[in-house]
Formats: structure tokens, sequence, C-alpha cells
């Protein structure tokens, strides 16, 4: 049998063939074959007299083995296979065909992408198999939980220094914030939180890690065990000051939401500032300013619930107040206290044996007493030590016994008689 003999066909024109060789046999009407195949009567038409001219061939699609009208220039595809070897070749497909689109004005598919690499056998990124996780359901609320992380990477591929990314997202809508910073600490932690309370208002509650930021690992004093409170980080006691409650994960993939979303900024936003040549924190945070509302509007979700429980954003001037870092100082008798091995002089005279010191996030120093803040000043020199002069030890005399017949112990009457004897002695 040779080729010519040969007619292709998939199942759906088989079935339809069946039908047709039905109707045209006068065993069903031709409304009958339409309502059958799921075709108007007007189509059934035109393919019963394409068959009794072409016979079976004629159910076949006429494009079949024909190049596509829409088919994409080989140009382009030699271009973009080029483009993405030289620019591209880490990106994954879907965020390489999005700068293709961007940057060089070809508009494809990922998956025509990956077709192209396959047929050149060319190597790209691929998704790697994820292991099995319990499902959590989202919140229903915008601003309800949101949870927080910090994650070290080498963000600027070697262009520049070593540093952090704060990062915040909201459980229900995967609404992201973040702001770089050069190390993972209380401050920072502080200061990202004021720019995200500014931005969105106070969440009702945060899903933090156990880093010692968040967590304190002391071992609680006294008085805490008294009132029944376990010890609490700097953070998160301005947390419960501003009513938010702290939940800490036990394991990462507890907030799997937050190092997934890290996971998509170490690939996206890492490419995105080596195609800008960014290679400082500062000019990052000036860069994430445009880059994560884009981020949000391309993988935002829509909430269960359109209410938004994020409370108003506190003035300025509170939120310094609440987000920095307290500590007591015990009151010297010259009015002075220490701290973080500086001492500063109180310049009034006050009642307290203790005060509290405030350590703000633009480096300023409070130091209050009941609410009222006190004046006080750096001593920058410290005054010199009163050195005792040494003790001059005096030896101690021996106490010295005399003998029995020492003078002292004769009697008064016996040396007299001997003195004169010795005087009249010629």
């Amino acid at each position: 049998m040779t080729e010519k003999d040969m007619i292709t066909m998939s199942r759906r024109e088989a079935k339809r063939l069946h039908i047709l060789l039905q109707a045209l046999g006068k065993k069903i009407t031709q409304d009958e074959a339409a309502a059958i195949v799921g075709l108007s009567d007007r189509q059934i038409r035109r393919l019963i007299k394409r068959i009794r001219i072409e016979g079976d061939e004629g159910i076949c699609h006429r494009s079949r083995g024909k190049a596509s009208n829409h088919r994409i220039p080989k140009k382009i595809k030699a271009k973009t296979l080029k483009l993405f070897q030289t620019q591209y070749k880490d990106f994954n497909l879907a965020h390489a065909t999005e700068k293709l689109s961007e940057v060089h004005g070809i508009t494809i598919n990922d998956e025509t992408l990956r077709l192209w690499l396959n047929e050149s056998e060319i190597s790209y990124k691929k998704r790697k198999v994820k292991k099995h996780r319990q499902h959590r359901e989202r919140k229903a609320h915008f601003g309800e939980l949101v949870q927080i992380d910090g994650s070290h990477h080498d963000w600027f591929e070697g262009r520049g220094p070593i540093c952090v990314f704060m990062g915040y997202i909201d459980d229900a809508t995967n609404t992201v914030y973040g702001h770089f910073y050069d190390y993972e600490g209380t401050l920072p932690a502080m200061d990202s939180m004021k720019r995200y309370i500014k931005r969105y208002g106070s969440p009702q509650s945060v899903y933090l890690d156990k880093h010692s930021t968040y967590k304190s690992w002391a071992e609680p004093t006294i008085e805490e065990q008294l009132n029944d409170q376990r010890p609490m980080s700097h953070f998160e006691k301005s947390l419960d000051e501003l009513s938010v409650e702290v939940i800490h994960a036990n394991s990462p993939q507890a907030k799997g939401r937050v190092e997934r979303f890290f996971k998509t900024l170490q690939d996206r936003l890492v490419k995105e500032m080596r195609l800008k040549g960014i290679k400082s924190v500062e000019e990052a945070n000036e860069f994430l300013k445009t880059y994560l509302p884009k981020h949000n509007r391309k993988f935002k979700k829509e909430a269960a619930s359109e209410a938004d429980l994020h409370r108003p954003a506190p003035h300025s001037r509170e939120l310094d107040r609440i987000l920095c870092i307290k500590e007591e100082r015990t009151v010297k008798n010259d009015f002075t206290i220490a701290h973080n091995g500086t001492l500063y002089q109180i310049k009034e005279a006050t009642q307290a044996q203790k005060v509290l010191v405030e350590e703000r996030m633009n480096g300023t120093l409070r130091i209050s007493y009941k609410g009222l803040d006190l004046r006080y000043q750096k001593i920058v020199k410290k005054p010199p030590r009163e050195i005792p002069k040494p003790m001059v030890l005096i030896p101690e005399k021996k106490s010295v016994i005399p003998s029995s017949d020492h003078p002292w112990k004769r009697p008064y009457k016996a040396i007299r008689k001997r003195s004169e004897q010795t005087l009249a002695v010629p």
C-alpha cells in the first residue's frame, strides 16, 4: 500500500465521517447529524458536499500539512535564540519572554520558546520537582497576617556588598513590600516595619521565624516569672505596644509564602538589577520603588473578603517612640548613667534611681523618667581616676622579755645597795 492510499485523520474527524456517511445514506437527516456532531446545518451541508466530491478525505482539515499563516518568521526565531543564549540564559522561560517583549519587542509564548530551545538542543532553567507539603488555607482579609523575614543573598552578584533584603508578604493577597539593609538586626527590622506601616497600616498579626532579632532566648527574670511573662526581644516589645500579634514559625516551610517570594526575587530581581547595573544598597532601594509595584500587579491575588484589616498608621513621632530599643539604666550618685560603654551626665537633679534610655532608629538617644525627658550630656573624656597613695607600713617592734636577773626585776633596795657598793670601790 502506497502513502497516497492512506488518509490521516483525527478521532473527532473519524467520528464526524461516520455520522455524515449515515446522513449521505439517508439513514438520518442532516439536522440530526448537525445536532450529534455539534455543528451548524450549514457546515454539515458543506462537509457532505466535499465528501461527495473528494471522498472520505474531504472530512480532513484543509490546512493539514501546511505551514500556519500565523507562524513566526525564521529571522525572529533566530534572533530570539541568540538573545536567549547571550543575555537570558539563566532566566526562567516566563521571565525571559517578559524581557524579550519589554526590551526587544519580541512577543512570544513561553511554551513556544521552550519548543524552540528543545528543537535547537539549547539548555535552559527548569523547575524543580516540589516536595509534598500540607496545604494551609490563606487568610481571608488583607492585613490579617503578614509574613516577614530577611533574605541573605549576593544580590549584586559581586558588583557590590553583601546585604539583606527585609521582605513582607500579605498572606491573603500576596502583596509584597521590602527594603535592603546592610545586616539583619533589630534596628533594620524596626525601620522596615515603620516603612510598611506608613505604606499600608498596622497589620493584625505577623508571622516570623525564631531569629534572635524576633524572639528572645534569654532566661526569664524573677520579675517576669512572678508576672507569668516570657522574655521578649526589643522587636516583640514594639509590636506588642502596637497591638500586633507575633506568631513564630517552627520551620521555614511553615512560612512558605515569604520563602517562595525570596526565591522569586533571587531569580528575577537579581537579573533586573544586573540589566540596570545596580551595585549599591541605595541604588537598589531606589529601584524597588518601581519594581515592587510592577511585581504586585503581576503576582497579586484577590482576597476572599474585600475588607482591609490594616489599622491606620500612628503619627510618625509616635512610631519613632514605639519602634526603638528601650532599656533601663541605673542613675549613679553623681547623676551619670552608663549605656553601651559610654557615660552620660544628667544635667538636672532627679529622684529617679532608674531611667529609661531609648535608642532611636536615626541614631539619637532619649533619656526619660516617668514619661518626662531629661536633659543630658555625653561625657567624651572620663574624669581621671584618683589613685590612692601607697601606705607605708611601719615594721612591728618585737617585744623583749627581760631575763630573771635583769635590773628591772630586782627590788629597788637591792639595786640601790649594789650601786653604793660599786661607787665605794676605790
